[in-house]
């Protein structure tokens, strides 16, 4: 099982910067992806960005030239930086981690973290 852990939510003003962080219990050399999602009150779960094992990155229109994913080998983390914070961003945010099957007719693995809220309110 793998476990994710997400840190860093909390109360910002508008226009500022936040940086959450996703800590991983496996190397992130054993993932396929690492994905940012987030749930605002009232709405749909929703995607933000991505980072493949290759490097390749992916983001929502909403938070492009905002927002950048990145990770930390070493420290088995990966990071959403999140600059220029407005109110619409306010969501509770989740770490997903995508892993390979473990065999040929299996379906890929999927593990979330718990979440961690971020309120951007002056």
């Amino acid at each position: 099982q793998v476990q994710l852990v997400e840190s860093g939510g909390g109360l910002v003003q508008p226009g500022r910067s936040l940086r959450l962080a996703c800590t991983t219990s496996r190397s992130l050399f054993r993932m396929n992806a690492m994905d940012w999602f987030r749930q605002a009150p009232g709405k749909e779960r929703g995607f933000v960005a991505s980072i493949t094992n290759d490097g390749k990155t992916n983001y929502a229109d909403s938070v492009k030239g905002r927002f950048t994913i990145s990770r930390d080998y070493a420290q088995n983390t990966v990071y959403l930086e999140m600059n220029s914070l407005k109110p619409e961003d306010t969501a509770v945010y989740y770490c997903k981690a995508s892993l390979p099957p473990p065999c040929i007719e299996c379906k890929p693995i999927d593990a979330w973290g718990q979440g961690t809220l971020v309120t951007v309110s002056s």
